[in-house]
């Protein structure tokens, strides 16, 4: 059974710091390029950062580059997400996937998604 899981979320004030864990069992990580993505209450789902399978190349959204950082150690079978400066608007459901062939900052392309975890930035 394939399985990603997100962890390190929860409460943190603004212009405070996070990271986020993805952890990849069932499926061989390594061969995935990685996704992160959020939801904010009411809104669509945004992909805010990728990452791809061997060389690491990576990809950020407007609204988060310069603050978040994606890395992975495929020896680990994990993702992560480095969070700094953050800010109330960063507020939402994060979640991880995974997928074959090139990194994508777009949901529809990926093929396991983790359950998500709940960032919230408020003072």
């Amino acid at each position: 059974q394939v399985q990603l899981v997100e962890s390190g979320g929860g409460l943190v004030q603004p212009g405070g710091s996070l990271r986020l864990s993805c952890r990849g069992s069932g499926l061989f990580l390594p061969h995935f390029a990685i996704g992160w993505f959020r939801q904010a209450p009411g809104k669509e789902r945004e992909g805010i950062s990728s990452i791809s399978s061997h060389l690491g190349g990576t990809r950020y959204s407007d609204s988060v580059k310069g603050r978040f950082t994606i890395s992975r150690d495929n020896a680990n079978e994990t993702a992560y997400l480095q969070m700094s400066s953050l800010k109330a608007e960063d507020t939402g459901i994060y979640y991880c996937a995974a997928r074959w062939g090139p990194p994508d900052l777009l949901p529809h392309g990926y093929n396991y998604w983790g359950q998500g975890t709940q960032v919230t930035v408020s003072a």
